[in-house]
């Protein structure tokens, strides 16, 4: 009787053992979890899926944290992968870029790597035309984070980000919970706490083409409910102002298609400076959750994207750098302009910019910030 009991307990034990490996089917959206398992600085990566009761399917790796796909049904019920990204994490680990990605210490770009706190002046790395950008060559999204798988439809990743992480002051202990909902939205919050003050502006930088391939944007429309935005100089940095939308092709309060003005409007002096549109818009939401911040629309299927934040500001931007150099998921080559992010955070710049929302952490406070990525269709 001990031996059938010590034998039921062994095979009890290994069966719960390869039920904890990491699965080797395919997801929906055609990825493969092995292609995503190797260890970088000694850290393991994987692939996780998050499934709701609709049928909606999240991919998410904890290499950055970064979102690999999203499959949503389109207008016809067929399913669709609405966000660019790689097939295999040697992709990410090779090819820079931000598909997906959970980024921080610092979100966007801090003027010419320099802020002060506390009368010290912090040299960061520079990384983006003389500026520090998404916590620099090494931020984040470079980084692996532990995996906390909950549930079906729950991941919770946690960054340790020592003192001096990319000349960043402060232990980091920062958090990404990812939860899908069955009104096929995804919720993400984040948490930060440190020992030494310091800054923190997180965000998920994931590249939007509703239309499940990579043709041009263009056709998407596009509203944010902002009233201005912050200007940005030849560099792409912030100039510290803040300046209405209306009268300008930065008016996105009704519903538009995101390519036409950067055509018809070229000559504007932002559109220029940033390529395109790549600028922070001033909320009008004022950090309410519940009041939609913006909205991403496809003719094409039909789906609709709705962003709600606790956020002060969203970066939106519109894929300008992409060149057609990187191939992505089935070997879909990434054109200029494939895609639209639409980034919640703090402006960009903030540490040098008082007037603006604060983006300081204090040891004892803990660092809040929310996204919800709700998905539909047009009826």
């Amino acid at each position: 009787m001990k031996k059938q009991i010590l034998f039921a307990g062994i095979a009890a034990l290994m069966l719960a053992s390869c039920n904890q490996k990491p699965g080797t089917e395919l997801t929906l959206s055609g990825l493969n979890p092995a292609n995503f398992q190797t260890t970088v600085n000694d850290a393991p990566t994987n692939l996780y899926t998050l499934k709701n009761k609709a049928g909606m399917e999240v991919c998410i790796t904890n290499f950055g944290g970064r979102i690999v796909s999203i499959m949503v049904p389109d207008k016809n019920g067929e399913m669709q992968d609405v966000v660019l990204g790689f097939d295999n994490v040697d992709d990410y680990i090779n090819i820079p870029s931000d598909f997906g990605a959970s980024v921080g210490r610092y979100a966007n770009r801090i003027n010419k790597g320099r802020m002060v706190l506390d009368g010290d002046t912090i040299q960061l790395p520079i990384n983006n035309f003389g500026h520090c950008l998404h916590g620099g060559p090494k931020g984040w999204q470079y980084q692996v984070y532990n995996a906390n798988p909950i549930d079906d439809t729950t991941l919770e990743l946690i960054r340790i980000s020592p003192d001096g992480d990319e000349n960043f002051p402060g232990n980091v202990t920062a958090k990404v919970l990812f939860k899908l909902t069955d009104d096929n939205a995804i919720d993400i919050k984040y948490t930060a706490t440190t020992d030494k003050k310091t800054v923190i502006n997180m965000t998920n930088h994931s590249y939007f083409n509703l239309d499940g391939d990579a043709a041009s944007n263009a056709d998407h429309l596009l509203t944010v409910d902002a009233d201005s935005y912050t200007p940005v100089d030849s560099t792409f940095m912030t100039t510290g102002e803040i300046a209405p939308v209306e009268g300008t092709p930065m008016d996105f309060r009704t519903p538009t298609p995101v390519g036409a003005r950067m055509i018809s409007d070229a000559d504007f002096v932002q559109l220029k400076n940033g390529l395109g549109y790549d600028h922070n818009w001033v909320l009008n939401t004022q950090g309410d959750i519940t009041r939609k911040a913006a909205t991403l629309q496809s003719p094409k299927t039909g789906i609709v994207l709705d962003v709600y934040t606790n956020e002060p500001g969203i970066q939106v931007y519109a894929g300008n750098f992409l060149d057609g150099t990187a191939k992505g998921k089935k070997g879909i080559t990434y054109n200029k302009r494939a895609s639209v992010c639409l980034e919640t955070q703090h402006y960009p710049d903030s540490p040098n910019n008082p007037q603006w929302p604060s983006v300081i952490l204090e040891p004892g406070q803990t660092y809040n910030s929310e996204c919800i990525f709700k998905f539909s269709v047009e009826k």
